[in-house]
C-alpha cells in the first residue's frame, strides 16, 4: 500500500472517531437563572371588618386580624403580638368617630362607657349638647329624614304677642343656622341601612350663646328643624342680620327682636 493511501486512511479513521465521540456526547442544556424573592415581613393588625358608624357599639363580628406590611405600619395600631385578646378588649366599646372597613383600630377612636354616657366624650371642646322637643310624626324634623351628623336650621314658631289683639297669625323665626345634629331620640347614628326610629327629641351641638337662644325659644314657642343641603352644609356663616330675626307672617317678612 502506498504511503499516500496510508495517510488518507489514517485521516479517515481519525475523522470517524471524532464524529462518533460527538454523537455519543449528550447535548449541553443551559440552566436558566432563578431569582429568589423573599416576602416582606408582616405583622397582624386589628382592623374594622366593615364600616362602623359613629356612636355604634362594637361587636366581635366588627373586628378582624389582617397581615400588614411591617415597613408601612401606622403608629398607634393594635398588633396581635402586643394584644393577643384584642377583640375581647374592644367588644362593647363605642366608636367616637366613623371607622371604615379595613381601617386599623386605634384606642383613641373608641370609648368604654355605657349607652348614655359617651355623648360628652364626642363633643368638641367649647360645645354643648342641648335637646329640643320634636314630635313622633316627624312634622318638626323634615318628615323624619334628619339623621345624626346632618346640619339644620332651627326655626321658632310663635304668636307675636304685641299684635295678638288685632288677630295677626303666628310668626316664624330663624333663630339658628347650620347647627349639627348629634342625635335623634337616643339614636346617635344609622347602622347598616337600618331605619332610624324617630324620637321625641333632637340633640343639637351648640356653643354657649346658642344654648341661651334655644333655651329661651323653647319657652316662648315651638321649634322645628329645617334640613340643609350637603352642598352648603359647610357654610358656617352667621345669619345675615345679627341684630334681629326675620319674621314671616302669611308670606310677608318683617324684623323681630332676637330672643
Amino acid at each position: 500500500m502506498s504511503p499516500a493511501r496510508i495517510i488518507i486512511l489514517g485521516i479517515a479513521l481519525v475523522a470517524g472517531l471524532g464524529a462518533a465521540l460527538l454523537i455519543s456526547r449528550p447535548p449541553k442544556v443551559s440552566t436558566p437563572s432563578v431569582t429568589k424573592y423573599e416576602p416582606a415581613p408582616t405583622v397582624e393588625v386589628l382592623v374594622a371588618a366593615a364600616d362602623i358608624p359613629l356612636g355604634n357599639r362594637l361587636a366581635a363580628s366588627d373586628l378582624r386580624w389582617i397581615a400588614w406590611p411591617l415597613a408601612s405600619l401606622p403608629a398607634g395600631v393594635i398588633r396581635r403580638q402586643d394584644a393577643p385578646e384584642g377583640e375581647a378588649e374592644f367588644v362593647g366599646q363605642v366608636a367616637r368617630a366613623q371607622l371604615f372597613g379595613s381601617e386599623p383600630i386605634r384606642r383613641e377612636k373608641l370609648i368604654r362607657t355605657d349607652a348614655s354616657g359617651f355623648l360628652s366624650a364626642m363633643l368638641p371642646a367649647g360645645k354643648r349638647a342641648v335637646a329640643i322637643t320634636t314630635d313622633r310624626a316627624g312634622a318638626n324634623t323634615a318628615g323624619g329624614f334628619i339623621l345624626p351628623n346632618d346640619r339644620v336650621d332651627v326655626i321658632r314658631v310663635t304668636r307675636d304677642d304685641s299684635n295678638s289683639r288685632d288677630g295677626s297669625g303666628p310668626a316664624s323665626e330663624a333663630i339658628l343656622v347650620n347647627v349639627r345634629v348629634l342625635a335623634i331620640g337616643q339614636n346617635v347614628q344609622e347602622k347598616n341601612g337600618e331605619k332610624v326610629v324617630v324620637g321625641e327629641t333632637a340633640t343639637l351641638e351648640l356653643d354657649p350663646r346658642q344654648v341661651d337662644i334655644v333655651t329661651l325659644a323653647q319657652k316662648t314657642g315651638s321649634l322645628s328643624l329645617a334640613l340643609r343641603s350637603l352642598q352648603d352644609a359647610g357654610d358656617l356663616s352667621p345669619p345675615a342680620d345679627e341684630g334681629g330675626l326675620t319674621l314671616v307672617r302669611y308670606g310677608v317678612t318683617s324684623k323681630g327682636v332676637k330672643p
